[in-house]
Parts: C-alpha cells; structure tokens; sequence
C-alpha cells in the first residue's frame, strides 16, 4: 500500500488546491471541499491554542 508521508511540506498541498480549477468541480464536491478545509481550520488552530498554551506553561515554570 502506497501512503504518503504525512510530514510533507504543507505548502506543498496547498499550493496544488489553490491551482485546481474549481469549475470543474460540483456544487456538492466544493460543499465538500469547504467542510473539509473548515475542519482543517479548526485542527490547526486547535494545535496553535495547545503550543500556546505550552509555551505560557513553559514560560511560568522557567520565569521567562
């Protein structure tokens, strides 16, 4: 089974959806699309809140 590493360059794969002609693509497939990048959304700033909350633990233990 051929599975892509999962710690490619992220721009990699946004740069290929941002050159993908959406015309092509149906009402239902962007409905898709949109649902799918929103989580997206969601599970990055869920990882940018836990660094940061992280880093203001880290910042407390050292008196940074």
């Amino acid at each position: 089974m051929d599975e892509e590493p999962l710690n490619k360059k992220p721009d990699m794969m946004l740069s290929y959806l941002a050159k993908q002609d959406l015309y092509t693509l149906s009402v239902g497939d962007l409905d898709e699309r949109i649902e799918a990048l929103k989580a997206e959304i969601a599970r990055c700033e869920a990882a940018k809140y836990d660094r940061g909350s992280s880093k203001s633990e880290a910042e407390k233990l050292f008196n940074i």
